[in-house]
């Protein structure tokens, strides 16, 4: 029997294709190219070329998000070092990614060679062992030999951990030949160990069953390790409330009677904080209480009361069951809760929405931040997936309601400003092509990450862009404001114009009153290239929800030190 052949840069490209990508983010640079080249042989794989390391993995970030998986291809050192803070904020946020970056010939270390783009010491291993500390594995290639264990193994603990994974290939061997890769399943599902689960479901449902007024509560983590569906099996079944912490927004439908909003402690949806807060008993699928999700650690959640449901572990009150997965619970709960509507009734006794804006009908009044939203809320449909950046972007798109089928990101555990215009060109590639992606951005933000609106301009993408120009970082203002939250003002519209350089389809323009917005987006949705919708709004006009917020957060970061 012939056996295939293939090189290192080959077998990378075809466990790719086997995975389900379409695209790679790329950055060249003298220790990939080798790599690159054997990449781009493979005719189903396209390769995207971004601006900088840092921008391409926003990038590979957002195309995780729509996809479950992204690529990320960089150069040794400059390249790595400086993408460095992308890949852990999809540490952060349970992102499986596949970081390969080139790396020094095999023989420079032993032949005391001083290496360019390096600290001018024989230690080439410092890359990668800054990259242990924020991926599940961390690997370097040397050895032909290895080469197909050591990627499969790294690939595995991707999706085994869902973290991102570091694989360095020497630049010297990335062409050479080795086996070609096997057919082979990497999805790794947790087995519930079966008298933990069993006790675990026990112990809960009777803990739940006894409640008078129980509540669901989705977390972030129900995505990322494969439990949404049981957790709205389980919605189904029993009646209970059901509310998402900010960072889930989008993970439950919107639409489902049961759905009561956002807990986000004190700045919650309107009623939904109050059911939540009162409740005797509630089940947390997924969470991650951190002093964001919590607003500066003042949300009242009891752990007496408290069933929290971790990827492998679940705590009823003040007992813990370890090896127990997520899916496994949520799904074997679902039949055995009796049918409790008692806390959803209480939520539709007090409910109470913030009133839309009320003004008459002109067309010149000026542009606020609630009637800019206001008018996103028109446009929202199945087909699209709004990329909310940190900020009063996460304040104000809380609010919104989402229709069945339209998606929903934010960057909530790790907060990295600018991530969104990286996102969103990551996030549009790795979706369907019916899906139109709409950017919520400050312009604090915006100014962090803008060259790659050059890119969806080169790849011809086609998202909406709302960029909200209030002259500085907002959310830093209201937890501590000074003259470093300012920022130089752009002619943020007419950088359409200077990435398009003659040839490219990205339109812009800027909005002041509401008739203009209006025009502006019945042009943004017909248009067939990227949009950037500029809108000029007051420096002080935020959310009102940010301002509870940032004291709560500002309140937490100022504590004292214990001891002196």
């Amino acid at each position: 029997m012939e056996m295939k052949r293939t090189t290192i840069g080959g077998y990378l490209a075809e466990r790719f294709k086997q995975l389900g990508l379409k695209h790679y983010f790329a950055i060249p640079g003298d220790y990939n190219l080798v790599l690159l080249d054997e990449l781009l042989k493979h005719p189903e794989l396209k390769m995207i070329n971004c601006c900088n390391e840092l921008n391409a993995g926003y990038a590979a970030d957002g195309y995780a998000r729509a996809c479950g998986l992204s690529a990320l291809i960089l150069t040794y050192s400059v390249g790595g070092l400086s993408a460095i803070n992308a890949v852990a904020g999809a540490y952060a946020e349970d992102l499986p990614m596949i970081v390969v970056s080139g790396a020094p010939n095999t023989n420079s270390e032993n032949e005391n060679q001083k290496l360019h783009h390096t600290l001018a010491e024989v230690d080439y291993d410092y890359v990668r062992r800054a990259f242990e500390r924020i991926t599940s594995s961390a690997v370097t290639i040397h050895h032909l030999s290895e080469a197909p264990v050591q990627i499969d193994r790294a690939i595995e603990a991707a999706f085994s951990t869902r973290k991102p994974v570091y694989i360095e290939v020497a630049c010297n061997i990335a062409g050479l030949e080795v086996s070609f890769p096997s057919k082979r399943t990497f999805e790794h599902r947790l087995r519930s160990d079966a008298g933990a689960l069993s006790d675990a479901l026990e112990h809960a449902a009777d803990f739940l069953n006894s409640a008078t007024k129980p509540v669901l509560v989705a977390g972030a983590r129900i995505r990322s390790w494969g439990a949404a569906g049981a957790f709205r099996e389980l919605a189904d079944s029993c009646g209970y409330a059901v509310a998402c912490m900010p960072n889930a927004k989008g993970f439950f439908p919107e639409n489902h009677r049961h759905y009561i909003g956002t807990y986000w402690g004190p700045v919650s949806s309107p009623g939904c904080g109050d059911i939540v807060e009162s409740s005797d008993a509630y089940l947390f699928a997924g969470p991650i209480f951190t002093d964001y999700t919590t607003t500066g650690c003042s949300a009242l959640v009891n752990p007496q009361k408290l069933v929290q449901v971790n990827p492998h572990s679940v705590r009823v009150a003040a007992q813990t069951y370890a090896h127990v997965a997520m899916p496994d619970f949520l799904g074997g709960l679902a039949g055995r809760l009796r049918s409790n509507s008692t806390s959803f009734e209480a939520f539709s006794r007090i409910r109470g929405e913030e009133p839309p804006p009320k003004h008459p009908r002109d067309p010149n009044t000026p542009i606020t931040t609630r009637l800019l939203f206001a008018q996103i809320q028109k446009i929202l449909s199945r087909d699209m997936a709004l990329i909310a950046e940190t900020g009063d972007s996460w304040f104000n798109s809380m609010r919104l309601k989402l229709p069945e089928g339209c998606r929903y990101e934010i960057q909530m555990q790790y907060g990295s400003i600018g991530w969104s215009v990286g996102a969103a060109l990551g996030y549009e590639l790795g979706s369907s092509d019916s899906t139109r992606t709409v950017a919520l951005i400050g312009d604090g933000s915006f100014q962090m990450t803008a060259q790659e609106v050059s890119t969806m301009i080169r790849y011809g993408l086609k998202p909406i862009i709302f960029l909200m120009n209030n002259g500085g970082y907002t959310i830093e203002v209201e937890i501590h404001d000074g003259p470093y939250n300012e920022i130089k003002n752009w002619n943020y519209a007419e950088l359409m114009d200077v990435f398009n350089a003659g040839e490219g389809k990205g339109w812009g323009c800027r909005a002041t009153t509401e008739g203009e917005l209006e025009d502006a987006i019945k042009k943004a949705l017909v248009h067939d290239g990227p949009c950037l919708v500029e809108i000029k709004i007051d420096r002080d006009d935020c959310n009102k929800s940010l301002l509870s917020w940032g004291s709560r957060v500002a309140s937490n970061n100022g504590r004292p030190p214990r001891v002196l």
